[in-house]
C-alpha cells in the first residue's frame, strides 16, 4: 500500500511555524487529558494514553511537557469535560472528508465544522456516509535519511512485532498495523532506536479522488485549511489525490 504523498505532507506540516506547533501541542494536551481521565495516568495500563504519548513524541513534544500534562490531568478531578465527536461530509468533486474533534462545546464545534464545509461548497452528511470508504490503521512513517537500519531488517522488525504491511517508498518507509497492534509495533521500533517521522492511528482512503479543475482544488483547500485551523479539530482525513 502506497504512502500516497503522506511523507511530503507530514514534512510540510512539520516545517510550519511555531503557531502551528502550538496548535499540535494543544491538541495532544487535550488527548492526554481525556486518556488519563478514561484509563488512568499509567501508559503501561492505558493503551489510549500510550498511543497519545507516541503521537506526542513523533511531534517532538518534550518529555517534561508530556509528564506535566499527565500529572495535571490526573490531579484535575472533574476539570473540563471534553467530548470526541466525528463529522463526515463531502467536498467538491465528490471528495470524502472525515473530521475528528475534541470539544468542550459541541454546539460551537458543530457550527464551525458546518461553516467550514459551506465556505468550500461542501456539505455535512450523516454519520457513516463516507467512513466506509476508509480503513482505520496504525501508520508509522520513517524518513529514510534519518534511519540507519537496512530496509529488510526494518521490515522484519516491524512484521515480527505485529505489523501487517511494509512499504518502501522513494523518501520514506511506511508501516501499517491493525489499530490494536499499533502500540506494540511502535514500541518495538522505539526500542530498536528507529526515529519515526509520524506514528498514529489514522484513517486511510481505500481509493483516491482526483480533482481536475482549479476551482474544486481551491474550494477543498479552503475547507481543509479552515478545519485545520480550528482548535477543536483533532484530525482531518480526506481522499483527495493531492
Amino acid at each position: 500500500m502506497s504512502g500516497h504523498s503522506k511523507f511530503a505532507n507530514i514534512k510540510h506540516k512539520k516545517e510550519k511555524n511555531d503557531a502551528a506547533k502550538g496548535k499540535i501541542f494543544t491538541i495532544i494536551g487535550r488527548e492526554i487529558a481525556v486518556a488519563v481521565k478514561e484509563g488512568g495516568p499509567d501508559p503501561a495500563n492505558n493503551f489510549k494514553l500510550a498511543t497519545v504519548i507516541a503521537k506526542a513524541k513523533a511531534n517532538n513534544m518534550p518529555n517534561d511537557t508530556i509528564d506535566r500534562g499527565i500529572k495535571k490531568a490526573a490531579g484535575e478531578g472533574q476539570g473540563v469535560n471534553y467530548e470526541y465527536i466525528t463529522y463526515e461530509g463531502y467536498g467538491p468533486g465528490g471528495t470524502a472528508v472525515i473530521v475528528k474533534t475534541l470539544t468542550d462545546n459541541k454546539n460551537r464545534t458543530a457550527a464551525n465544522v458546518r461553516a467550514a464545509f459551506a465556505k468550500g461548497s461542501g456539505n455535512i452528511g450523516t454519520p457513516g456516509c463516507v467512513s466506509f470508504m476508509f480503513d482505520e490503521k496504525g501508520q508509522i512513517i520513517i524518513d529514510k535519511e534519518e534511519c540507519d537500519m537496512d530496509a529488510d531488517d526494518l521490515m522484519m522488525t516491524a512484521l515480527d512485532a505485529g505489523a501487517e504491511d511494509f512499504a518502501d517508498e522513494e523518501d520514506s518507509y511506511e508501516i501499517l498495523t491493525a489499530p490494536d497492534d499499533f502500540e506494540p509495533v511502535r514500541a518495538a521500533l522505539e526500542a530498536a532506536g528507529i526515529p519515526m517521522l509520524s506514528a498514529e492511528v489514522t484513517m486511510i482512503p481505500q481509493n483516491y479522488v482526483e480533482l481536475k479543475d482549479e476551482e474544486s482544488v481551491k474550494l477543498l483547500t479552503r475547507i481543509l485549511d479552515i478545519l485545520e485551523d480550528d482548535d477543536d479539530v483533532q484530525a482531518v482525513y480526506h481522499n483527495w489525490d493531492e
